[in-house]
């Protein structure tokens, strides 16, 4: 493997939840400088604009059942990519280090001793709540939130579900939508059975899409999700802050169904 005369680098760029607006300016600089670009499946394609005229880019996106390529793939091509061309940028949906591997493609980098630099960016927990107006916390209903995988390496889903869903905590899971009947099941051995939840799929993008119902009711939103499509559950009392389920709620008492 021959090295070039400029030193190899790869920074890892956390490109936001979808929206091409909602990426850092030191994101965007990165692009800017980046000799290529190793894109994911979640990333905004739009946003490759940002990078020089003529910079190569490989798309190594990873979706359900269809990966461009495997993780020790996309590992071994950063720092093939590095020492050819120089600087290269990784980037990734959301925030790298939010059950992004990328703390993995780090430590793989640097065991070459190539530099790396971590650009964070915009995690989907955070950002596509808040675009829905439900708050994450609110003052007397809830004192913290966890953000949890919801489909772990073997398939199943994460022990932390049944430890958050013994707390107030709000719970955001992510990768769940699979497993979305089995977490819910886990859920209500915990939760009053009017506790409120959001599915949001395409978060932060013009198709965005958000069922909201309760756990006891949770079958009425199974036909709606499509598994082709990203998306994060959002469970806990703080969901009853969207419109969409005050107006549901309303129309319970109206109809005497509550």
């Amino acid at each position: 493997m021959n090295t070039i005369k400029n030193n190899p680098k790869v920074t890892l760029v956390g490109a936001g939840p979808g929206d091409k607006d909602l990426i850092t300016l030191k994101a965007i600089k990165a692009i800017e400088q980046a000799d290529f670009i190793l894109y994911d499946a979640l990333v905004n394609k739009e946003i490759l604009a940002y990078a020089k005229k003529n910079t190569p880019t490989l798309y190594v996106g990873k979706r359900f059942n269809n990966h461009a390529f495997n993780q020790n793939e996309i590992n071994q091509l950063l720092v093939d990519k590095a020492f050819k061309y120089g600087h290269v940028v990784r980037l990734k949906g959301g925030d790298s280090f939010v059950f992004g591997r990328g703390s993995e493609e780090i430590d793989f980098v640097e065991s070459y001793t190539i530099e790396t630099e971590i650009v964070p960016g915009i995690s989907s927990a955070l950002a596509v709540p808040a675009l829905q107006g439900i708050p994450l916390t609110k003052r007397n209903v809830n004192e913290s939130f966890w953000v949890i995988t919801g489909t772990t390496s073997n398939g199943e889903i994460s022990k932390d579900i049944s430890l958050g869903a013994q707390s107030s905590a709000t719970l955001v899971i992510l990768m769940g939508l699979r497993n979305f009947s089995l977490i819910i099941t886990e859920i209500k051995k915990f939760r009053h059975k009017h506790t409120p939840f959001a599915i949001i799929q395409n978060g932060s993008l013009p198709n965005e899409s958000i069922s909201i119902e309760t756990i006891n009711n949770y079958k009425n939103v199974i036909d709606k999700i499509d598994y082709t499509s990203p998306g994060i559950i959002v469970i806990g009392d703080v969901v009853a802050e969207h419109s969409a389920f005050l107006d549901e709620e309303i129309q319970r008492v109206l109809n005497g169904s509550f």
